[in-house]
């Protein structure tokens, strides 16, 4: 049964974790390329954005496996050959950004409710991150697929307390169909970002063994990462429009249910989220100088380089989220979302399938 969780389900489950903290564990980012554009529009593109960040995961998943390249650093090389550093240059570029956006919204959420200042939310989440990645990828993997486990069960019983308070008309009325183009140039930009963080985490899939395991466990896996998004935006419903203009819009659909008790194990939950996200990500990039530094010398980098490496990561970012979330999902993330388009899907879907075919 273990076996068959690490093959199937953990893939998804650390690529969940990853996303889930640079945005939409806040709703903000839903909000920006999604909800804007009207409930249903919205929830189109969201299905959108899962058959494509599914299909992407599932050919990623078959190329590392057969290939064997579970850091990004040799799974480029098998896309774009002596190329491959571009993705790595877009890679630190997101990957500051994810953890600023982290950053901002941690220190947000200590700020309105205890009154702290907000540098006390991203001082904890820099010693959390850290003492994580200095415990190596094994725990990295099993708490951020022991944390998705917890955040699935808060936000579904988020979900229910939310829809039983709806009317069906107001279900109905903000569901009516007016169709404008602007989801589909937010759905696609929303994968392209976002399967940025697939090369990242080919740790978590060094179980899988055969092409028919790495296929299911990455169509598996984008429905996985996705859910707890929909679950979100169709919960917005009764809230919509005034959810547009806030900051942290599912932290303000909780303040509206006023339910104290789930309301602190969302909160609990969402600063795990920025924890293990900050963690996977790094993970990530230690996988990829870890590799780097066993061609050169024979031996990995030993745990307090890794520390290391976590702490300047997010001390960098962390002159960025003064720019505040709304600014850094709004812009950052849009814009290098088109980067990853020639750098990553183009090659995935021309060279990447090639070489599968082979």
């Amino acid at each position: 049964m273990l076996h068959f969780l690490k093959i199937y389900l953990l893939p998804g489950a650390i690529l969940q974790s990853v996303m889930i903290g640079g945005g939409y564990g806040t709703g903000r980012e839903l909000v920006e390329f999604f909800t804007r554009h009207g409930m249903g529009n919205g929830l189109v593109g969201m299905l959108a954005s899962t058959v494509l960040i599914s299909v992407i995961f599932a050919l990623t998943l078959a190329l590392s496996n057969k290939f064997k390249a579970h850091d990004y650093r040799t799974f480029f090389k098998l896309l774009l050959g002596p190329g491959w550093f571009t993705f790595e240059i877009l890679g630190v570029m997101l990957f500051v950004v994810v953890l600023a956006v982290m950053g901002a919204a941690a220190g947000e959420i200590i700020y309105q409710q205890f009154g702290i200042p907000a540098i006390v939310g991203g001082i904890v989440m820099l010693a959390a991150v850290v003492t994580l990645n200095f415990f190596g990828r094994d725990w990295v993997t099993r708490i951020l697929a022991f944390w998705s486990v917890l955040l699935y069960s808060v936000f579904i019983a988020y979900f229910v307390v939310v829809v039983g308070s709806l009317e069906s008309g107001d279900i109905s009325e903000k569901f009516a169909w007016e169709f404008e183009t602007g989801w589909v140039t937010s759905s696609l930009q929303y994968a392209l970002y976002n399967v940025a963080g697939i090369p990242i985490i080919l740790y978590a899939a060094r179980e899988i063994e055969t092409q028919r395991q790495a296929v299911s466990a990455g169509l598996v896996g984008g429905v996985i990462a996705m859910f707890p998004g929909i679950l979100f935006h169709l919960s917005f419903t009764g809230a919509y429009p005034t959810v547009l203009e806030q900051d942290l819009p599912v932290y303000f659909m909780f303040e509206n249910l006023d339910l104290p008790l789930l309301q602190a194990c969302y909160l609990l939950v969402l600063f795990g989220t920025f924890i293990e996200t900050g963690a996977g990500n790094i993970q990530g990039f230690i996988e990829r100088l870890d590799n780097w530094w066993r061609e050169r010398t024979g031996a990995a980098l030993n745990r307090l380089n890794h520390a290391a490496v976590a702490a300047i990561a997010l001390l960098l970012s962390g002159a960025l989220s003064v720019f505040g979330i709304v600014d850094l999902i709004a812009e950052g993330y849009g814009t290098l979302a088109w980067g990853y388009l020639f750098v990553y899907l183009i090659p995935l879907f021309t060279v990447g399938i090639w070489r599968l075919a082979r």
